[in-house]
């Protein structure tokens, strides 16, 4: 097995685990999950504009 589609293949379980482990959340805690991810998503796209702009 080449060692590209053998971190692939890791990458994927990986990521089936997360949403497993997400679906097993009540949905409170769901909320809270996807709230956080939405403001880091957020926090991330203003550092990226932020890094276009010229420093005065």
């Amino acid at each position: 097995m080449e060692a590209g589609k053998e971190t692939d293949e890791s990458d994927d379980v990986e990521g089936l685990r997360l949403v497993r482990a997400f679906l097993l959340l009540s949905p409170d805690r769901r909320a809270e999950v996807i709230a956080f991810a939405e403001e880091l998503a957020r926090a991330h796209a203003d550092a990226k504009e932020g890094e276009g702009t010229p420093a005065r």
